[in-house]
This record gives C-alpha cells, sequence and structure tokens, in this order.
C-alpha cells in the first residue's frame, strides 16, 4: 500500500488507500477540473480567459478549482510583478502527461449523445 505524502488534501489521502482509479477521480473529479487541463493544454491562460472558455462556472467554482489542481500539482500559478499583477496558469509536466487521457474523454463525451440516445 502506498503511502500519502503529507501535503496532499484529504480527499487524495483517503483515496490513495482505496486504488488507483480512485487517486485519479479524487484529483481530477468534480466539476470543471478536466474542462480547465482540457484548455491549459491548450496554452497558459490568464484567469479571465479560463472563465471565458468555461463559460458558466462562477469565479469562486474557478478559483477553487484551480487551487485544487496545483496543490495536486497538475497546475503552477505564476504571478508576474507588474501593476496591475498579471497571474497566468499553466500545466506542470504532470498535468501535460493528461493529454491522451483528456483526448479520449473528450472524444467519446462527443460520440456519447449519439450513442446513448
Amino acid at each position: 500500500m502506498t503511502t500519502a505524502p503529507a501535503t496532499m488534501r484529504g480527499p487524495v489521502q483517503r483515496a490513495i488507500e482505496v486504488c488507483p482509479v480512485e487517486v485519479s477521480i479524487a484529483v481530477l473529479g468534480g466539476a470543471w477540473k478536466l474542462s480547465t487541463v482540457k484548455y491549459l493544454l491548450e496554452r497558459t491562460h490568464r484567469f479571465g480567459e479560463l472563465q471565458r472558455r468555461l463559460g458558466t462556472v462562477t469565479p469562486r467554482t474557478l478559483t477553487r478549482v484551480l487551487r485544487d489542481l496545483e496543490t495536486d500539482g497538475i497546475v503552477v500559478r505564476t504571478v508576474y510583478a507588474e501593476v496591475p499583477p498579471r497571474v497566468e496558469y499553466s500545466l506542470t509536466d504532470l498535468g501535460r502527461s493528461l493529454d491522451q487521457v483528456v483526448g479520449w474523454l473528450n472524444a467519446w463525451g462527443d460520440a456519447y449523445p449519439s450513442s446513448a440516445g
């Protein structure tokens, strides 16, 4: 059994005790996380750009999603010392490793409406 580092979020720590699929869900599950990763796979974004790309996500929810993904090592937040301050979000190497998974899920989700009916 794998032991979780102390810096991991509680849901991820608990999932490690269950199985790898649960770890994946703990890190990437929930509203907006995979969509956020999908858009960050394209390029680095600022907060407002991500919010516009995602559509109906609230600022509070997007902030939580980005913080969770940053804590879990998927996203890096870069703050530039400018006036006004500029903050950009991009993927870490670990986040970029999700490229095929996100692509597969995107294709599956695109095909689902016509095949499930």
